[in-house]
């Protein structure tokens, strides 16, 4: 378990390795138990989104796909599947930016990714998973199935690989939550020289995701990892899409 100590607080990151495909209907509570790595009260469990979308039946046989006029034009100017870009068009709220071959979407719970997060990786050929239907929902009904089959009081985050406007390479951050604040409103307090912290909001859901994305590995059988030593409460908190920044407030769209 992690502990602050002098030296600063101590955080441990422990991947869950599943034996076997996580199947349609799957309990990831029973999973985690099964797995034989130890949760405490006060843990936080990330869940990678594809083994929430494959226990949630959120997969796609790409041969039963039949693309729209759009769908056909855009794949043909950015060789790309047809049957792909349907399934993102459709996952869509909205297209934010189209270049360089690539779709950037808002989808339907309002997250902007690129391709609505439909994603062939770690999956058999021709098939492709979406996103869940509402990732907070996801995290509450897996925090109520590691509840059940560890007796554990954890705080839950699925997560997924996201790019960035700004900067080259990938990383994991939180589209669901449950149980947890997914972020720290440091504004008021002093800063180590006593200036009033103005705008400071940490999205600790995001780094703790990016911290358990490590030790799971992409293309390993870890789709989880028990994240100890957080000092987060864990009970009550606000879901996943508190993190979403109000177009209002957005700069770059």
């Amino acid at each position: 378990m992690g502990s602050g100590t002098a030296a600063g607080r101590e955080i441990r990151v422990t991947a869950v390795r599943v034996a076997g495909e996580v199947a349609r209907g799957q309990d990831l509570g029973v999973a985690l138990a099964r797995s034989g790595v130890g949760v405490s009260d006060g843990d936080i469990v990330v869940v990678s989104q594809k083994a929430v979308s494959k226990a949630e039946g959120r997969v796609v046989d790409l041969a039963g796909v039949r693309p729209s006029s759009l769908a056909l034009g855009i794949a043909s100017e950015y060789g790309k599947d047809a049957r792909i870009v349907e399934l993102v068009l459709s996952e869509a709220r909205r297209i934010v930016r189209m270049g360089h071959g690539v779709m950037v979407t808002e989808t339907r719970g309002g997250l902007v990714c690129a391709n609505s997060g439909v994603d062939e990786s770690n999956m058999p050929p021709g098939r492709a998973a979406l996103l869940p239907e509402d990732a907070d929902a996801s995290a509450r009904r897996v925090r109520s199935e590691i509840s059940a089959a560890c007796g554990a009081d954890v705080g839950v985050i699925v997560s997924d690989t996201f790019g960035r406007p700004f900067r080259t390479g990938q990383v994991d951050c939180a589209i669901g939550a449950a149980g947890i604040e997914p972020s720290a409103d440091h504004s008021g307090r002093p800063d180590a020289f006593g200036r009033i912290l103005r705008v400071t909001d940490i999205a600790v859901a995001d780094e703790i995701a990016g911290a358990a994305e490590l030790a799971m590995e992409k293309a390993s059988s870890c789709p989880m990892a028990v994240v100890s030593g957080t000092g987060l409460a864990v009970g009550s908190g606000a879901p996943a899409t508190s993190l979403l920044r109000p177009a209002r407030e957005d700069l770059f769209r």
